[in-house]
């Protein structure tokens, strides 16, 4: 992963913005007790394994991006997971990275996964983080609030989800295992968006000294 220091001013103050709009949308769902899994969980009835949250995902036309809401993994502390994607010009859908939540709808990690996960059209890091930079869900359905936390997160994690694809890259240079049933995740990385903000803000400070 990508030290602080090793960006450039103009990177980090991109992901401080980025950041303080994730904080932003948090802030506005929270003072109504809502967050931004529940929105797209509203109304949708009972919670169900595997299931697409919104049904239909949610999708922008015009940017190519989408993602939808899902659990399926064990363990204690993930409640589901948002998958994301920019469909490409054959409206292939390539997926980007996945974003892990608690049960109290925050972010907790970040991983990517193997091909046959979600049935993507497979791209290298260097097509998918081009890709990454075009994600913009640029309407209010079904939670605006949601769609641009979601926008904002991968902006502010942006040079770490660029590291975590070209591992997965370096991991599945063997063509075969796309689709090998047993990697499903291939990197994982615990996040905590106070933190980075707070040493985002740290690192501006002390370049401008």
């Amino acid at each position: 992963m990508p030290s602080l220091a090793s960006l450039s001013i103009g990177d980090r103050r991109n992901m401080l913005a980025a950041g303080i709009e994730v904080l932003e949308c948090q802030r506005v769902l929270a003072k109504a007790g809502l967050n931004v899994v529940g929105q797209l969980l509203r109304g949708q009835g009972e919670f169900v394994e595997m299931n697409h949250y919104p049904t239909d995902d949610v999708y922008d036309p015009e940017t190519k991006s989408q993602y939808y809401y899902h659990a399926h993994r064990d363990g204690d502390a993930e409640h589901g997971h948002f998958h994301t994607f920019v469909r490409n010009e054959s409206n292939q859908t390539c997926h980007l990275v996945a974003i892990s939540m608690d049960e109290w709808g925050y972010p907790i990690a970040l991983f990517t996964t193997n091909r046959w996960v979600t049935d993507e059209h497979w791209v290298p890091a260097s097509v998918s983080k081009v890709l990454l930079d075009q994600f913009d869900i640029d309407h209010a359905a079904p939670c605006w609030a949601t769609n641009r936390w979601i926008g904002a997160l991968l902006k502010l994690y942006r040079p770490f989800i660029g590291a975590l694809l070209e591992r997965r890259d370096l991991i599945l240079e063997s063509a075969d295992l796309l689709e090998d049933r047993s990697l499903d995740v291939i990197g994982n990385l615990p996040i905590d968006v106070d933190d980075l903000i707070a040493g985002l803000g740290r690192s501006l400070q002390t370049d401008t000294l």
